[in-house]
């Protein structure tokens, strides 16, 4: 059996006065070693080749970034000051997670991808969770090193019966956290796998998909095979990839 292909849409940045469209290695990497496909990157062009690139895919990882989902795209109020936003990204993926849901390819949601596709199926984001009375401050210390920014930084609880439950084998475990944006109001075809001890949402799936659709708040691709629930979640991502790709095959 041949090994599934991954499209992993790129950020689009301006980098040394130039544009470039970007994926971090990290994803790549995971991809690669957990999830056992190929990654092909997507650049930042809409939905221009929507069609084609549904067809060509055996599956879609919508990475975390520095970012965020532009607050038109739910109806939220206009950003604060120095915030950044990647439009292009946004008119890639957010067509692209309903053609996805749609056409039954496997998806999985990091961090930006896991609000894009809250958004995208019509929910809504919290700019500032820090700013909500009673919620924790999620975001990581940026003055930290890049290594103790990733470490575990709360506990959070899964869904008994869920499908992270399933994978993890455990109702409870630690993860990371450096987001300040998450999910204010769900979509309405997405199901909560996971909360924070503030109630965050952590994780959802999309109720009826025809394949694995999950996302997570977290970096699970962060050292992915030294972690052995964020390689069985790849690993499960990955094998959702190689049964469709073997139904393209007959």
């Amino acid at each position: 059996m041949r090994k599934p292909i991954i499209g992993i849409p790129a950020d689009r940045r301006l980098l040394n006065s130039h544009w470039f469209h970007c994926v971090g290695e990290k994803y790549i990497n995971a991809v690669v070693q957990a999830a056992e496909a190929v990654p092909v990157l997507v650049p930042a062009l809409g939905d221009r080749y929507l069609r084609e690139w549904l067809a060509a895919f055996d599956g879609i990882l919508f990475t975390g970034s520095p970012s965020n989902v532009e607050p038109q795209r739910y109806r939220g109020p206009q950003s604060a000051p120095g915030t950044w936003h990647d439009p292009e990204r946004d008119a890639t993926t957010l067509p692209m997670i309903n053609g996805a849901v749609d056409a039954g390819l496997p998806i999985l949601g990091i961090c930006r991808g896991f609000q894009e596709i809250n958004v995208a199926l019509g929910g809504s984001l919290a700019q500032k969770l820090q700013d909500i009375p009673g919620n924790l401050d999620h975001r990581e210390d940026k003055d930290l090193p890049m290594e103790e920014q990733y470490e575990p930084a709360h506990e959070i609880s899964l869904v008994e019966g869920g499908l992270l439950h399933r994978i993890a084998g455990s109702r409870t475990m630690q993860v990371n956290s450096l987001h300040s944006q998450g999910v204010e109001r769900l979509a309405s075809r997405l199901v909560a796998e996971a909360t924070a001890p503030d109630g965050v949402i952590e994780a959802f799936r999309i109720d009826g998909a025809k394949s694995f659709a999950l996302a997570v708040q977290w970096h699970p691709e962060w050292k992915v095979m030294e972690n052995p629930f964020s390689r069985a979640l790849f690993a499960a991502f990955g094998q959702a990839g190689r049964e469709h790709a073997s139904r393209r095959a007959r």
